[in-house]
């Protein structure tokens, strides 16, 4: 089912707007992660844990939302990229 005909989808209701890729590995003793930032101030912490949830799924690993930011564990940023593509994004980053 393509993301755009799901009613429970978020972009129904939102303007969906830019994000950020970035790659970490500080303090992480030296695993990477990659983050998903700067998201549009109007989206509710509930959008925001519902993208990360498909994004988890789809990357089949694990990650948490901290401050309106989403970590995803590994570096998988090619399937993070698709994944937020289709919710509607316009990503920058990470490539």
């Amino acid at each position: 089912m393509n993301p755009k005909d799901d009613p429970a989808s978020p972009q129904h209701t939102w303007k969906m707007g830019r994000v950020v890729l970035q790659r970490e590995t500080a303090h992480r003793g030296g695993k990477t992660v990659i983050v998903i930032k700067d998201f549009a101030t109007h989206l509710p912490l509930s959008v925001i844990e519902t993208i990360a949830k498909r994004v988890r799924s789809a990357c089949g690993c694990g990650g948490t939302v901290r401050d309106k930011r989403i970590e995803i564990q590994g570096d998988q940023a090619a399937k993070i990229r698709t994944v937020l593509e289709a919710e509607g994004f316009e990503v920058r980053g990470v490539k």
